[in-house]
């Protein structure tokens, strides 16, 4: 619970207002509440006990009941909405620190969650903690106030009565609901892990549909997701029990509270030690304490969901981007132009083996150099690296004399540009998709870094540069995709190019035109280009093989 806390005390400092006249509110609502059930009581007995006695004021306590209805109608459509305002703000703050620390990871670090369990993380795990105010916070603090202002006002007519209402109340909104939370705790945690399981699997059978259908093993997936459902059924099935069970202990001792004041209050009334009127508000009045208290059952039922929400968000606010913020003070500028220099660079996973080793490489500016291997050699990998993505083990990285690991990220991304092999497409239009790589640019210029990549054409065909490519490019194909990533990066005026796999899923013409128009494209940049593809004569200057971590030129 630690960041809900610390989230909601940074909240509250700042929209305090707020916060204070939703409990306001819901003080107000149960005020008027409770107070209509007294009155009514009250009125009616003493209505009936007057009989026909012509001296009666009928007019006040029928103008405070009429009183006392409009005013809980207008106080609980106030405490709804400001009740509700103050949940999804809180709901916004957190979601939006916690998107804030995943856009910081590094893809090494993002690595360790599922998709699916990210997104659940996001949107499951940040709604479950709406219970806790409205269901919990609001509700305690109503029962603590009235609760305390009712028992003297018990007392205040018959002290034992008083008493009586006082102890119901610290079992029925202290001690019951702590024993509830305490037993209902780990299903509520399995609830939200299994919750968790289901949507990654959901979002994992979605992306690999394919595979799944063409490997035949859409069975064995279903088994999985019903599995977890299950789990999930099963969690839940325990968590309503204890919440059910709750809430009868709640109701019976709630009914021995009723059957106590009957008694207590049949005696002094017979003793007359207490008028019939006012017995019969005050016991009427009772009841209405049955409306604080059973939001607050389902709040203690759901408290483990919402401790296990917290501390799965938790986890996301306590990872720390690969560099500190607070390390931005030493930035170094980094050069517009410059030699590239890999010296002595070795990277390994975790503490798995040596991906790179010792990697010696100088290349100036300007300079064109291509880097093969098999797959799994580690080609992208020393891409991540140079862009700073992926922290090396030993060794640094030099541009112009400037260490890059001393660089700040926003300089270190306009100089270098990186065409990885998945580059997203956006959900826009083809213009809005281009012009990431270069905001000013005209479309004099999108035009011909379309042409450049040979999809000018078929832009022109879907409708110009104002097409929808819908979500992640639903409207293209994959060359398509390919080749309109490509032109972003030919838009960017940065001085280095790390292209990997530039032209995997462009037809052979297109690959081999793209390639042989490389260094009129590049220019003065310098270029380093991962790929399987054969290169024509021309297209790089130097050739390296990355094999076994070593990087050798060819």
């Amino acid at each position: 619970m630690k960041l809900w806390w610390l989230l909601a005390g940074s909240w509250v400092k700042q929209h305090w207002r707020l916060t204070l006249l939703a409990l306001c509110l819901a003080l107000s609502t149960v005020f008027a509440g409770i107070g209509l059930l007294v009155i009514a009581g009250w009125f009616l007995t003493a209505a009936f006990l007057a009989a026909s006695t012509i001296s009666f004021n009928l007019f006040a306590p029928s103008a405070l009941i009429r009183g006392f209805s409009m005013w809980r109608i207008v106080s609980r459509y106030g405490e709804r909405i400001a009740g509700h305002r103050v949940t999804l703000d809180l709901q916004a703050e957190i979601r939006t620190q916690s998107f804030a620390r995943l856009a910081s990871l590094k893809p090494a670090q993002l690595a360790q969650y599922r998709d699916g369990d990210l997104t659940a993380r996001l949107l499951n795990d940040i709604e479950r903690l709406d219970s806790f105010f409205l269901l919990l916070v609001a509700p305690l603090f109503t029962a603590l106030v009235f609760g305390l202002f009712f028992s003297v006002l018990m007392g205040g007519a018959l002290p034992l009565l008083g008493w009586i209402v006082l102890v119901v109340l610290c079992l029925a909104a202290g001690v019951l609901p702590y024993i509830v939370a305490k037993s209902s705790a780990r299903a509520g945690v399995e609830v939200q892990n299994a919750q968790a399981q289901l949507r990654a699997l959901t979002h994992d059978a979605v992306v690999a549909h394919t595979d799944l259908l063409v490997f035949n093993v859409m069975s064995q997936a279903q088994q999985q997701f019903e599995a977890a459902a299950q789990t999930l059924a099963q969690a839940q099935k325990r968590l309503a029990a204890a919440g059910s069970l709750g809430t009868l202990v709640q109701q019976l001792i709630m009914g021995t509270l009723v059957l106590a004041l009957l008694w207590v209050g049949g005696n002094a009334y017979f003793e007359l030690n207490l008028s019939a009127p006012i017995w019969v508000g005050l016991l009427l009045g009772s009841l209405g304490l049955f409306e604080i208290l059973a939001p607050i059952m389902r709040g203690a039922a759901g408290l483990g969901a919402v401790q296990a929400a917290a501390a799965r968000l938790q986890e996301i606010n306590a990872s720390t981007p690969a560099q500190s913020e607070s390390t931005w003070v030493s930035y170094q500028a980094m050069p517009e132009q410059g030699t590239l220099q890999l010296k002595n660079v070795s990277l390994s996973y975790d503490s798995g083996p040596s991906v790179l080793e010792s990697i010696d490489l100088v290349i100036a500016q300007g300079e064109r150099i291509s880097i093969e291997g098999i797959s799994g050699s580690g080609k992208t990998t020393l891409l991540l690296a140079i862009m700073q993505v992926q922290p090396v083990r030993q060794g640094h990285i030099y541009y112009d004399g400037v260490a890059l690991s001393q660089v700040e990220p926003r300089q270190l991304y306009q100089r270098f540009a990186f065409l990885t092999q998945h580059s997203a497409v956006f959900m826009g239009t083809i213009r809005h998709n281009l012009l990431l790589g270069d905001p000013q640019a005209s479309d004099e210029q999108l035009w011909q870094v379309l042409e450049q990549v040979r999809l000018a054409d078929q832009v022109k065909q879907m409708g110009g540069l104002n097409v929808w490519v819908g979500e992640g490019g639903s409207t293209l194909s994959t060359g398509q995709i390919r080749r309109l990533s490509l032109a972003r990066t030919l838009l960017t005026s940065a001085s280095v190019w790390l292209l990997d796999e530039p032209t995997a899923g462009l037809d052979k013409a297109t690959a081999e035109a793209w390639l042989k128009d490389l260094h009129h494209l590049a220019k003065n940049r310098t270029v380093i280009m991962v790929t399987h593809a054969q290169l024509p004569l021309g297209a790089v200057q130097k050739r390296y093989q990355l094999l076994n971590g070593r990087l050798t030129r060819l």
